[in-house]
Order: C-alpha cells, then sequence, then structure tokens
C-alpha cells in the first residue's frame, strides 16, 4: 500500500556528547592544557555540570555535539517546514533523480484527519493520489520518458503529500530550539510527531543534555499566549514518560 507513515533513527551522533559539552565549556574557565581539562572532565561525574550550564544559559558549548537522524515515510509538506531551521544540514530524496513512476502509485502521506472522516474519504483521497499519479506519467511520456529532464517538470503535478526522505543534522542547541517550537501542541501534526521521535532518541544516549528539552511549557510558562492549547499538564505528562 502506497500510504506511509513516519520513521526517524538516530544514525550517529558525537561520541561522548555530553563529555564533549564539558571539555569545551570548562576550557572558558581554565588556563589548563586541553588534555588535562579532558582527563578531568572524564574522571567525574559531569550531570551536575551539564545541568548547571543549561540553567546558565550557556549554549555555545552544546554547538559541539552533534546528531544525524534517517527520517522517512515523511511528507513534501513536512519538508518544507523542517528546512526552515537553517542551523541544520539536510540531504534529501530528489524527485528529479529518483522517478515516481516506478510503482502504480508514489508513496503518500495521509493526513490524519482525513482518515477520522472515515474510510470513503480515505478511499476518496487514494483515488485522487492515483489520478495525479496518472497526471505524472502523462506529463514524463510526453518530456521524453522516464529520465532526469523529464521527471524534473512532470514532479510538478505531484502534491505535498508525495512522501520524501531525508538525512538532517543538528547540533544540540540547534535540537533544544527545534524541540522548542516542534514539540508544542501548536506545531503542525506532522512535524510534531516527527520532533518527539526526535526527542526521545537522542534523550536516550544524552539523558541529562536533554532533560529541560521540550516544548516551552515542559519547565516554565507557555509561550504560545493567547494561542495556548491550554494542556500544559499533559504535555509535561508525555514528556516525562518518554
Amino acid at each position: 500500500m502506497p500510504k506511509v507513515l513516519p520513521r526517524v533513527e538516530l544514525i550517529t551522533y558525537t561520541p561522548n556528547p555530553e563529555e564533549t559539552i564539558a571539555t569545551a565549556a570548562k576550557l572558558c574557565y581554565s588556563d589548563a592544557t586541553i588534555e588535562d581539562i579532558k582527563k578531568g572532565v572524564e574522571s567525574k561525574d559531569i550531570s551536575k555540570f551539564i545541568s548547571r550550564l543549561l540553567s546558565l544559559g550557556h549554549m555555545s558549548p552544546f554547538e559541539h555535539a552533534s546528531f544525524t537522524f534517517g527520517i522517512e515515510g515523511v511528507s513534501r509538506a513536512l519538508l518544507a517546514q523542517i528546512t526552515r531551521h537553517r542551523i541544520a544540514s539536510f540531504s534529501v530524496k530528489s524527485q528529479r533523480y529518483v522517478s515516481a513512476s516506478t510503482q502504480d502509485t508514489f508513496n503518500y502521506v495521509i493526513p490524519p484527519a482525513i482518515e477520522e472522516l472515515g474510510d470513503g474519504y480515505v478511499r476518496k483521497f487514494e483515488e485522487e493520489m492515483k489520478i495525479m499519479q496518472g497526471w505524472y506519467c502523462e506529463w514524463q511520456n510526453l518530456l521524453g520518458g522516464n529520465s532526469e529532464s523529464a521527471n524534473e517538470d512532470a514532479r510538478f503535478v505531484l502534491p505535498n503529500a508525495a512522501e520524501t526522505k531525508m538525512i538532517v543534522t543538528m547540533n544540540a542547541r540547534e535540537l533544544m530550539h527545534f524541540f522548542r517550537l516542534r514539540c508544542c501542541n501548536r506545531a503542525q501534526w506532522e512535524i510534531r510527531e516527527v520532533a518527539w521521535s526526535m526527542l526521545k532518541l537522542v534523550t536516550n544516549v544524552a539523558p541529562t543534555m536533554f532533560e529541560t528539552a521540550g516544548p516551552s511549557c515542559v519547565n516554565g510558562a507557555c509561550s504560545e499566549g493567547k494561542m495556548s492549547c491550554l494542556k500544559m499538564k499533559e504535555v509535561k505528562e508525555k514528556r516525562k514518560n518518554l
């Protein structure tokens, strides 16, 4: 079935990310050699130090740890949103080099709100995707067949629902900013789901670093003001059980 669901994988990350951050931070306040600072960090429990950096808002050291994710089963609509986070690196499946005519219907994302309308409306949505697949194949043939030059223009009839895949790398500081915005209930549903999956993955490997990460209401007041979802208690519980 061409319907797809989001899947997020933590591919790689800076080894010992919290030690790397602590070393960078301690260097700012010490005249010792880098080697001595490293040895001091490695020999101690640095969790309290990391927590202190977070409480002080000393965030530049967190830029020295990066995390790389594989994301698939998401829409081109999500791509437009996630690439607004410019302190990040993206590698994205190309609709120019990868043809959408290798199967009966291209993979696509069905919004939950449409699924909630019932099976009949889901079938309507699926039929519309097949129609667009037909448009794509028609234009591809008119433009020369399954080739790079034909794909790059035939893709103009593909919808935002069409699946894409990407590799995304962010440093820890940018990830915290990303989680603050995209884990919020006010964020669009698809990128919110991806953000929570990413948060769970990095919390597993760097729990102290990301102990306060999440939407603003997790550790303080809601930043949405009058547009608040008013579900802060539920959000805090979700973060606690992550």
